[in-house]
């Protein structure tokens, strides 16, 4: 049964060494198709060399955006050179990493609102989705995506918050992002899983980052969505091949693959 990771960064540096292993390991777990969201422009070029590598075993499929962490004074540059990529000849899947970021400095908050609103609006230009970075700016995610009047769609990636601001997201036709946080105990979001439907959900890593248990500690990777695959069967009370067969139809959805 295979499983699509619709979130990590496999072109960071943290992945240099092994990177064929990684990925005969994910093939290995029923990974069929990974998505790489964009961060800047320092790593625009391993990303799309990545992408552009033509792996057999699972399809590696870029992003392009700004994530709000790497807004600071020259956002209006980045947000061009985004831009411009979009303009060129690789074919990328989604406008992402994009969003708001609260947690670890708002001195650029502003600028925030600005680069994630100007990238919306790029995106519908474009008819290509969104993957929604919303760390402690959950309301105010949702609050900006709903002045596009259901215009913009994609997925608010690692979804953590509660049941209302999960009901607010699928009413505005986008998908939660489920990753490693499912795993944790003390996380609270299996609870809010079962309050939800699997029909809303799709599945990510967001690699090298938010490992899952067992493994939480050491570097996160593609073949530990099995972990995360099996952690929301056992929340819903599916099973695990229902699991991968409907968020896997719900990312190739999203992504307009289907």
């Amino acid at each position: 049964m295979s499983l699509i990771d619709t979130h990590c960064h496999l072109y960071l540096k943290e992945f240099e060494t092994d990177l064929p292993e990684l990925i005969q390991r994910a093939k290995h777990s029923g990974v069929e198709k990974i998505f790489l969201p964009a961060i800047d422009s320092e790593t625009h070029g391993q990303l799309i060399s990545l992408s552009n590598a033509n792996n057999s075993e699972v399809s590696i499929l870029p992003m392009m955006g700004l994530h709000p962490c790497s807004v600071k004074e020259d956002f209006e540059a980045e947000l061009k050179i985004v831009e411009e990529h979009l303009n060129g000849p690789v074919k990328f899947y989604a406008v992402g990493e994009i969003g708001l970021d609260y947690h670890w400095d708002l001195s650029f908050k502003e600028q925030q609102l600005i680069a994630f609103e100007r990238q919306i609006e790029i995106s519908i230009a474009r008819n290509l989705p969104i993957a929604i970075h919303s760390r402690k700016s959950t309301q105010d995610c949702i609050d900006m995506v709903s002045k596009f009047n259901g215009k913009a769609k994609g997925i608010f990636h690692c979804f953590g918050g509660s049941v209302e601001e999960a009901r607010q997201i699928i009413e505005l036709g986008f998908y939660l992002g489920i990753g490693g946080v499912v795993t944790y105990k003390n996380s609270g979001l299996k609870e809010v899983l079962q309050q939800l439907s699997l029909e809303h959900l799709v599945l990510e890593t967001d690699a090298p980052y938010l490992t899952p248990v067992p493994h939480r500690g050491k570097q996160n990777e593609p073949s530990y969505i099995k972990l995360i695959a099996e952690s929301v069967a056992a929340a819903l009370g599916k099973t695990y091949e229902e699991v991968a067969e409907t968020t896997s139809q719900n990312a190739l959805r999203v992504f307009q693959m289907n």
